[in-house]
Order: C-alpha cells, then structure tokens, then sequence
C-alpha cells in the first residue's frame, strides 16, 4: 500500500504577508505602485532628519527596499514589514500607500522584539501611525513577542507621539544608541509595550495654554524656537538658581529640548512669558514634579527666570500669579486641579522671595543649612500654596 505524503510549499511573497484591518487604517504588503511615494516620502526633510536612508533616494532603491521586504518575509525570524493604506481608499487622492511599519523579532527566544515607522508627509497628522502602531504591536504579541520596544533619536517628537498614544512607556535616555546621519551616533529616546497592555497614553501630553488677563501687559504662551532671546547672558547668584535651569546662547537648544521633553512625558508644563504687545519673550514660569507626573489633586513646583533686561517691571510676580491660578484651578474649569504647589528659595534671594510672597505662597520650613544648586550650603526657605 502507497503512503501519499503532503508537501507543504512555503508561502511566497506578497502572499505570506498578513492582512491587517482595524478602522481606517490597512497594513499589507508593499506593491510596485507604492514605490513613487516611498521616493517621495524618502526624500522629505522630516525623513532625512531622522532616518539614515540613502540620500538622494530614488526609484533603484525603493526597488531595493521592496526586495529586502520579501527576503525578510520569507526567511524564519526575518523583519515583517507592512505597507500603510488609509481607508476608504475612495477618500484618499493619489495612491493609497501612507507609510511603512515593521516589527523585528529578536532572533532569541524571550528577548524583545522591536519597531520602526515612517508616514508620507500626505499622510500625517490624521492618527494613522499610531493606530498602525497598535494593529502591528497586537499582531507582534500574537506571534508570542514578550515586549515591543520602540528607539528614536532624542529630539524626534514626531517618532515618540506615535509610541506614546499607543501606550509605550518612556524609559529614558541611552547615550549614542542609534545611527544619525551626521554625527554618526545619536542619544535614544527608548520606550516599551507589553502585551495586555492599554494601547492607550500612559499619562498626559502637556501642552501649555495661551493665558492672558485683563490689565496684564504680558501672556503665557507656549515657548517658541525662537525664543532664542530668553538666554540674555545672565547674572544670577550661582547659589540662587542651578546652571542648567537659566539657558545661555550656548545651551538654549538643550534647554528647549529637555522642557519639551518634560511636557511629552507629563512631568511639566512650561510656559515663555510674553510681552502682550510685542509677543517679545521676557522669560519662563514652570511647573514641574521631579517623578512621576503632573495630576490632578496631586502636587507641583513653580518655577521662573526672566531676563535680566526685563527685571523690575513686576512681570516675574505677574507671570507666577497666572501660572498658579491655571495650576490650582479645577479641571472642569480649564485648570490642572493640582491641590498644593511648592517653591523652594535661598533665603536670601529677597527677589524671588517678593514674587512667591506676591503670588499667596507662604513659608512652612526654614533650612539653615541646605544643599545650594551651587554646593555650597545656606539657609533655605520651603513654600507653599493650597487650592
């Protein structure tokens, strides 16, 4: 008797790629057609910045790319790469292809898997990535992925909204960890998932409102990159303020980058004080937690710097009133809903002391012998305000 035994013939690309659907947005695999726009999006300023592909990127090296998307489907272990539509394809002028995703498996068992993205700058600013995000991540689970892990050039906001709305949480910074294109290496932003996890935001991206007041001739507002004016050489007493929190000519670029960074992970919400008329920016009031994030009925510091051409005018007072009234105000009126804010001054710092005494702070501790910014040891003064 004649045993028949069945072949099992792998499955070829594009055909081995799964499909994923969920809302509005398709992966799948990549075609010839996509490859115009992949030129396109490859050639965008926004994807040179951050990336390392080949520049200039034509059409021979999207070809390329789509190769090296079926070498990798059709090798076990290899990195899974998907096309992103937008649906319904009948709403989107031109091509439907929006983007490329990918999920690579470690290659050892219970080491976490990884994820890269790029959107077509058509695409952008409609939520694609990020629901694309989740679609991949649940299928890397799926396959038995113990954790997603996302890596970004530090400063690449853009990346890191996408890993935040779909629920990675923020792990720090490792120094040279990723390719740069001018420097060679770059400091990372990284980031992970689990499975079960909420693909959800693990805590709030602030974004600080305009305020204004009647009578007040200055605003909050959110600070700008050229704000460069903030960083006016300075003169404060080393033991008042610590170095890295008053930004130089030299430094405005790292100090912007880490205020904006504190705001993508919760942890402040920092604000360029602004002349009302001339939108000019006279300096900066903040409010930060040094862990964990700003929350409701929760605790904050408050914080502020002005140039020192715009002293002596009451604005440092003005700015810190506004700044605690939004912190102090409850959600359903627009506001933090914080219930206490904290300062922290030299006692002898009789400036910023007026301004805390100015905004209803009071004093609760004296220290005689605390720890300056500068390490050197003083008296120190502990405010507080309630809601």
């Amino acid at each position: 008797m004649n045993e028949q035994v069945a072949t099992v013939v792998p499955r070829a690309f594009p055909d081995v790629v799964p499909l994923l659907t969920k809302g509005a947005v398709r992966l799948r695999a990549m075609t010839e057609r996509d490859l115009p726009s992949l030129v396109e999006q490859s050639n965008d300023p926004e994807s040179i910045a951050w990336t390392v592909v080949p520049q200039p990127y034509g059409l021979d090296d999207a070809r390329a790319a789509l190769a090296f998307h079926a070498e990798q489907w059709t090798e076990s272990g290899g990195r899974r790469y998907w096309a992103i539509e937008r649906l319904p394809l009948e709403d989107a002028p031109g091509t439907p292809f929006a983007g490329v995703i990918n999920v690579r498996p470690s290659g050892r068992e219970g080491d976490a898997w990884e994820t890269g993205f790029s959107l077509h700058p058509a695409a952008r600013g409609r939520g694609l990535m990020s629901a694309a995000l989740r679609l991949a991540a649940q299928w890397a689970f799926d396959q038995g992925a113990p954790s997603l892990r996302w890596w970004a050039a530090r400063g690449n906001f853009a990346s890191w909204r996408v890993a935040h709305a779909a629920g990675f949480t923020h792990h720090g910074t490792l120094p040279s960890a990723v390719q740069a294109r001018a420097s060679g290496s770059a400091d990372a932003w990284v980031a992970s998932l689990l499975p079960g996890q909420s693909m959800t935001p693990r805590h709030p991206w602030i974004v600080p409102p305009v305020i204004e007041a009647d009578g007040l001739r200055l605003r909050l507002r959110p600070i700008r990159d050229e704000d460069r004016a903030v960083a006016e050489p300075h003169d404060h007493p080393a033991h008042h303020l610590p170095a890295r929190a008053v930004p130089t000519p030299e430094t405005f670029d790292d100090w912007l980058l880490r205020r904006r960074e504190g705001m993508s992970l919760g942890r402040g919400c920092t604000w360029c004080i602004a002349d009302a008329a001339t939108d000019d920016p006279l300096g900066e009031v903040l409010l930060f937690v040094r862990e964990g994030a700003l929350e409701a009925g929760g605790s904050a510091e408050l914080g502020y710097s002005m140039r020192p051409s715009a002293r002596g005018r009451g604005i440092a007072g003005r700015a810190a009133r506004l700044a605690s009234a939004h912190a102090l105000r409850p959600v359903t009126e627009g506001g933090l809903g914080l219930r206490r804010l904290l300062a922290e001054t030299a006692a002898d710092n009789a400036a910023s002391n007026r301004v805390l005494a100015g905004a209803g702070f009071t004093v609760w501790g004296r220290e005689e012998a605390a720890d300056a910014p500068d390490g050197s040891i003083g008296p120190a003064l502990h405010w507080e305000r309630l809601a």
